[in-house]
C-alpha cells in the first residue's frame, strides 16, 4: 500500500472548556442565550458557526415573538429540503423553556415529495397562501418556495409575521438576486420581523449580502468560530492544509486518505480541470485503493471494503446518483443511529452533497479535491469536520490542488486556482482565530482581559486576551479612531468581511506571495485602502483609514503569530491551546514599538509563502513566480494617483519627499508613483 503522508498545515489549538455545550436554566447554550437576549429586535442577524445551535436559537426567538410580541405567524425558509429537518418538533419545556416547538405536518413543506425546481416550488405557493389564512403558527419551506410566494402573494401578505432565513449567505444585495430584492422591499415596508442566520456571512462571488442601508437596521448577534471550538469538550485542534499534486488526483488521494480517520471526500465537479470526467469511475478507484470490495450492506446501501490488514470499512457512496441507491444511503446517513454509533460508517464519498446542513459528528477529516469557487462552500465543507464528539480530539481540512504546469495551455487559470486556494486557507485562519479589539496606546486596561505575566503596563506593549469572549485587546500606537457609528460597527463586526475582499483579489495575493520587489505597504496601505474606499464610499477618509488599519492589523497579527509558532525550525504542530496567543505576544516582544507603521511594513502573505514552499516543488514554485512576474503591469493612472497621495503623506511625516534611489522599497515605489502621476497628469489622463 502507498505510504500515507500528512500535508503541511496551519494548526489551530483550542482549550476544551466545554462552555459552548453547557445549557442554562432554560435549556439554552451560550450562543442561543446571547441571541435570545436580542429577541425583541425587529431585524436580527445571527452570525454563528455550524453546530452552534442556530436552529434551536430561532425556535426560542420565534416562540417569544409568537407568544409575547404580537407576531401572528413564523415562516422559516431554508436553502434546500434536507435542511428543513433542523426545524422539526422539539420538546423545549423539558429543559426549562415556556413552550415547545411544534410544526404541523402539512406546514412543513420541506417534507413534500419532489425536488425544489421552479415547477415544484411554485406548486407549494398555494399551501403558503392557505397557511397565511389559517390560525396555525409555524411553516417551514425552502428559499425557492418563499421567493415564489412573495412574488405571487405580494409583500403585504407577510405583514405582522416573522420571516426567518436560514443560511442567509444565499441572499445577495445584487439586483439579480430575487430573494435579496424581496428582502429589501420587506425592510422598506417595515411591517415584518426578520431573523437572518448564517455561519458564513459573505458570498463566494464577492457580492455583498445586504446593502449598507439595510444592514444598518439589523442588530447583529455574533458567536465566533473560536468561541465555538474553544468551548468544545473533546476537540482541541483543527488543521488547515493544502497539498499540490501532479498527474491524476486519484494517486494523490491514496497518499493522504487515512482509512483510520473518519473522512468525507469531496471529488471535483465534472467540469473542473482536476476531474477525469467520469465521476463513477473516480469513486470506484478511491474505494479500490482502500482494499477489496465485498458487496453492499443491505440495510444501508453502504459499500463494504476489506482492508489488507483485515479491517472492514463501510463507505457511503453519494457520487452514485442512481435514485434508489442514493435514497437508501441518504436515509441511512440521516438516521439518528449514525451519530450515535461511531462505527456505523467510515468514509463518505460525495460530489455536491454532504456540505451545507449535513451532520456527521464523527468526521475527522474533510478531504476536498480541487479549488472551490466559493469561499462559503469551503467554510461549509470545513464545518462538516468541526463537530464535537467523544474521542475526537483533532480534525483536519485538506485541499488537494493540481500543480500548475508551465506547459499547460490554461497555465494562467491553473495559477489563479492556486492563488485562490491559498487565499481561502488564509481566510479560514482568520475566521477560526480570536477576534481583535484594537485601541490606541495607553487607553487603559479593559475588564476581563489577561495581559500576561507582567500585566498591563502603561507605556508598554499591551496585549490582553479574554478567554470568555475569545477576544484580543491590542494597543497600537498611531491608530486612527472611527468617528461615525457605521465605521465603529464595521470595526467591531465586519473586519473579516473586509479581509475576505482583500484575499479574494488575485492580483493582491500574487503580489504578496511572488513579487519580491513589492513593498508591503503596496498591499497594506494601497490595496487594502482601495478595497475599503470602494466598499464604503460614503464614509469619511478618517473612518476609511480607521477600518483599513484595523483590518490590516487583524490579518497581519494572525499571520505573524503563525510565523512565530512555526518558523525558524519550530515544530509545525503546536499543542498548547494558548499557542496563537503566545505567538501574538512573542511578535510584540520582538519589535521595538507596536505601532500601525510597523504593522503596515509587514507582508501579510509571508507566512503563507513559507507554507507554500513546503508543499510545492521548488522548480514549480520558480515557474509560478515567473508566470506571475510575466503578468506584472505598469501603474494605472488610478494607482498612480492613490500612491501619489501616499507620497504627499510620506513627505509630510518625514520632512522630505520620497527618493527614487532609496534602498527602502516603499519609498522607492512612492517616488516612482509620484513621477508616474505627473506624467499621466501632463498627458491629460485625469481630465
Amino acid at each position: 500500500m502507498t505510504a500515507k503522508m500528512t500535508p503541511p498545515s496551519v494548526s489551530m489549538q483550542y482549550g476544551q472548556t466545554g462552555a459552548s455545550t453547557r445549557m442554562n436554566e432554560m435549556g439554552m447554550r451560550t450562543m442561543q442565550e446571547r441571541a435570545y437576549k436580542k429577541r425583541g429586535e425587529q431585524y436580527l442577524l445571527i452570525k454563528s458557526p455550524p453546530a452552534s445551535g442556530k436552529s434551536r436559537a430561532l425556535m426560542f426567538i420565534a416562540l417569544d415573538k409568537l407568544n409575547n410580541q404580537g407576531i401572528k405567524q413564523a415562516i422559516i425558509a431554508v436553502p434546500e429540503r434536507s435542511i428543513g429537518g433542523s426545524f422539526a418538533d422539539a420538546d423545549l419545556t423539558k429543559h426549562g423553556f415556556f413552550a415547545d416547538w411544534r410544526v404541523k405536518p402539512q406546514w412543513n413543506l420541506c417534507n413534500v415529495a419532489g425536488v425544489d425546481d421552479s415547477r415544484i416550488a411554485k406548486s407549494k405557493v398555494k399551501a403558503v397562501g392557505e397557511f397565511l389564512k389559517s390560525e396555525d403558527q409555524v411553516l417551514v419551506c425552502t428559499h425557492a418556495t418563499l421567493r415564489f410566494a412573495i412574488e405571487e402573494l405580494g409583500i403585504q401578505a407577510f405583514d405582522g409575521r416573522l420571516i426567518a432565513i436560514d443560511e442567509f449567505h444565499h441572499v445577495s444585495a445584487d439586483g439579480d438576486n430575487v430573494l435579496g430584492r424581496q428582502l429589501s422591499e420587506l425592510i422598506a415596508r417595515d411591517k415584518t420581523h426578520i431573523v437572518a442566520m448564517t455561519g458564513s456571512y459573505f458570498r463566494g462571488d464577492a457580492s455583498p449580502v445586504l446593502s449598507p442601508a439595510d444592514e444598518a437596521k439589523f442588530e447583529p448577534v455574533t458567536y465566533t468560530y473560536y468561541e465555538q471550538l474553544n468551548g468544545y469538550r473533546y476537540m482541541k485542534s483543527l488543521d488547515l492544509g493544502y497539498f499540490f499534486y501532479t498527474g491524476s488526483y486519484l494517486d494523490a488521494v491514496e497518499k493522504v486518505l487515512d482509512p483510520d480517520k473518519k473522512t468525507i471526500v469531496h471529488i471535483p465537479n465534472v467540469n473542473a480541470r482536476e476531474s477525469t470526467k467520469d465521476k463513477l469511475r473516480e469513486a470506484d478507484e478511491i474505494m479500490q485503493s482502500l482494499g477489496t470490495w465485498e458487496g453492499k450492506e443491505e440495510s444501508t446501501g453502504f459499500d463494504i471494503i476489506k482492508r489488507p490488514n483485515g479491517k472492514v470499512l463501510k463507505v457511503a457512496n453519494l457520487v452514485d446518483d442512481d435514485a434508489a441507491h442514493r435514497d437508501k444511503v441518504v436515509a441511512a446517513l440521516k438516521d439518528p443511529a449514525t451519530n450515535k454509533d461511531r462505527d456505523r460508517v467510515d468514509i463518505i464519498l460525495a460530489l455536491g452533497m454532504a456540505k451545507e446542513g449535513f451532520d456527521w459528528i464523527w468526521c475527522e477529516h474533510a478531504l476536498t479535491i480541487g479549488y472551490r469557487n466559493s469561499l462559503t462552500e469551503i467554510i461549509q465543507i470545513i464545518g462538516r469536520a468541526t463537530r464535537d464528539a467523544p474521542g475526537k480530539t483533532r480534525a483536519r481540512f485538506t485541499n488537494l490542488i493540481a500543480e500548475p504546469d508551465a506547459g499547460e495551455d490554461a497555465v494562467i487559470d491553473a495559477v489563479n486556482d492556486t492563488l485562490k486556494a491559498i487565499a481561502a486557507s488564509l481566510l479560514m485562519e482568520q475566521v477560526l482565530a480570536p477576534r481583535f479589539n484594537f485601541t490606541p496606546k495607553d487607553q487603559g486596561k479593559q475588564d476581563g482581559y489577561d495581559y500576561g505575566e507582567n500585566g498591563y503596563r502603561e507605556g508598554g506593549k499591551n496585549i490582553g486576551f479574554n478567554p470568555e469572549t475569545g477576544q484580543f485587546h491590542v494597543e497600537l500606537k498611531g491608530l486612527a479612531e472611527p468617528e461615525s457609528a457605521e465605521a465603529r460597527r464595521i470595526c467591531e463586526e465586519d473586519l473579516n468581511e473586509v479581509i475576505t475582499a482583500f484575499v479574494q483579489d488575485a492580483r493582491t495575493v500574487a503580489k504578496g506571495l511572488f513579487d519580491e520587489e513589492a513593498a508591503p505597504q503596496e498591499l497594506t496601505q494601497v490595496r487594502m485602502g482601495k478595497i475599503i474606499s470602494d466598499r464604503y464610499p460614503e464614509l469619511s477618509e478618517n473612518d476609511q483609514e480607521a477600518i483599513r488599519e484595523r483590518a490590516v492589523a487583524a490579518f497581519n497579527l494572525i499571520q505573524q503569530a503563525h510565523k512565530q509558532i512555526t518558523g525558524d525550525g519550530k515544530d509545525d504542530t503546536p499543542t498548547a491551546n494558548t499557542a496563537l496567543i503566545d505567538g501574538v505576544r512573542r511578535f510584540a516582544l520582538d519589535v521595538r514599538e507596536l505601532d500601525i507603521d510597523l504593522i503596515d511594513s509587514k507582508n501579510p502573505f509571508e507566512a503563507a509563502y513559507n507554507l507554500l514552499a513546503k508543499t510545492m516543488d521548488p522548480e514549480l514554485l520558480r515557474q509560478v513566480k515567473e508566470a506571475i512576474s510575466a503578468r506584472k503591469t505598469q501603474l494605472t493612472p488610478q494607482e498612480a494617483r492613490e500612491l501619489a497621495v501616499r507620497a504627499v503623506m510620506f513627505a509630510r511625516e518625514r520632512g522630505k519627499p520620497p527618493v527614487i534611489t532609496s534602498a527602502d522599497a516603499w519609498e522607492k515605489k512612492l517616488a516612482e508613483a509620484a513621477l508616474a502621476f505627473q506624467r499621466y497628469k501632463s498627458e491629460g489622463a485625469y481630465g
